[in-house]
């Protein structure tokens, strides 16, 4: 019977598949969606038909086991930091760095700090510290490193107004501002950019044209690095300066990150066990898995690849995938807030069974599909498929994609207090 219930379900996404992408002006009968050898020996001809298949067969060395035993999790745990630590490149650190207070600006019912601390001999680092009332009085308050989403800023997120005026200030103060939701909830939040924007951008201060991440991301691969090796290595020289300020709790550090921020808070949380609590205001997919079936084609022929080259790290996938991630992270104490496939939510909660406390791993789902009907159940996407249906099945709903404070701060005051 449960075979019975599957096989319906994947020959009905099958079907809507391509009845949406029928009624597309971009299908185009003539195509094939998937990528398929077309021979009778298998082989391709086409190179991207060659690597496509070369990446639907790699299998992960870290990819979280289902069957594994509590100790085992624990060596497997040990071995994805290592694998972390070689993939992100980390300059050698050599020690606490110079810091300097730029600004400070009362606001109603709290303070903002500017600050720069510098890295590396060529790094001026800017960020925002949001600190509530009686933050002087001795306390030590918990603290949140918020990382903003793709072409926002920390001005947005700390509800400031935007340093350069024609690139904008991030859209709606209540839907964007997660830092300063944050502190008027009584937590420090130190506000953070990604590369490439904010004060971190280059001309497009001046053209408004929006910034541009990918030719960061190229100079950063071409001399060995990566987009998330650097921003993740920056957010971590912030969160070190916030552990040696006398108004933070060392033992509740949460980071928080939005959309583009939920990869350098992966990263964080593997490398850093000293972090208490994580944030992940996204949908949770498997990446190596969207590769494999958005591979629709476009009126032109072409096959989009489904991300940009500032989310590109050479090796990763050949260790872990974003859920294998998350699931590293147990039993430290995790909300998801834009859902995903209940497949790997499953295999998430199984981790943190595991590490002996399941009760820390808690997800939401996008209003769309908070009813267990609404939603899709695979346990494999079909190939073929364009980036519309892609979020469909994944159970995505892009315009809903915002600071889910309604699930993050009830959630907070219950693990904050433990």
């Amino acid at each position: 019977m449960k075979g019975r219930v599957v096989f319906s379900l994947l020959f009905a996404a099958l079907w809507l598949t391509g009845r949406a992408q029928q009624d597309s002006p971009a299908f185009q009968p003539e195509m094939e969606a998937r990528i398929v050898s077309g021979r009778d020996d298998g082989r391709f001809v086409s190179s991207l038909g060659v690597v496509h298949n070369r990446l639907k067969r790699i299998r992960p060395a870290q990819a979280f086991r289902e069957d594994m035993t509590a100790g085992e999790m624990k060596v497997w745990q040990e071995e994805v930091r290592a694998a972390m630590k070689e993939l992100m490149h980390f300059p050698q650190n050599t020690g606490p760095v110079e810091a300097r207070r730029i600004s400070v600006a009362p606001r109603d019912g709290y303070v903002v700090e500017k600050w720069e601390i510098f890295p590396g001999e060529e790094v001026a680092l800017p960020f925002l510290v949001l600190l509530p009332e009686g933050y002087d009085e001795g306390k030590k308050l918990p603290t949140v490193l918020c990382i903003p989403g793709s072409g926002s800023t920390k001005e947005a997120i700390a509800g400031e107004e935007a340093v350069y005026p024609k690139l904008g200030g991030g859209g709606n103060r209540d839907k964007a501002a997660m830092a300063l939701h944050y502190v008027k909830a009584g937590y420090v939040a130190v506000a953070v950019d990604n590369p490439a924007a904010g004060e971190m951008c280059d001309l497009e201060r001046y053209t408004g044209k929006g910034y541009d991440y990918d030719i960061v991301a190229r100079y950063l691969l071409e001399t060995g690095w990566s987009y998330l090796g650097y921003t993740a290595w920056l957010d971590q020289q912030v969160l070190e300066w916030m552990k040696s300020r006398p108004y933070v709790n060392r033992e509740r550090i949460v980071v928080s990150g939005f959309s583009l921020g939920t990869e350098p808070l992966m990263v964080l949380g593997v490398l850093d066990t000293s972090i208490y609590a994580f944030v992940y205001n996204d949908f949770l997919c498997r990446t190596k898995e969207r590769m494999e079936v958005m591979t629709y084609p476009g009126t032109n022929g072409y096959r989009p690849f489904p991300n940009s080259i500032r989310h590109l790290i050479p090796g990763f996938l050949c260790h872990f995938d974003f859920p294998d991630l998350v699931a590293a992270l147990a039993p430290r104490y995790v909300i998801c807030t834009e859902g995903g496939m209940d497949r790997d939510f499953g295999m998430i909660k199984k981790a943190f069974q595991l590490a002996g406390h399941p009760e820390r791993f808690v997800f939401h789902h996008y209003p769309r599909f908070s009813e267990s009907e609404s939603r899709t159940y695979l346990e494999r996407l079909p190939e073929g498929i364009d980036r519309s249906t892609f979020f469909r099945l994944a159970n995505v709903d892009p315009p809903m994609h915002y600071f889910k404070k309604e699930w993050v701060f009830p959630w907070l005051d219950e693990v904050i207090s433990y």
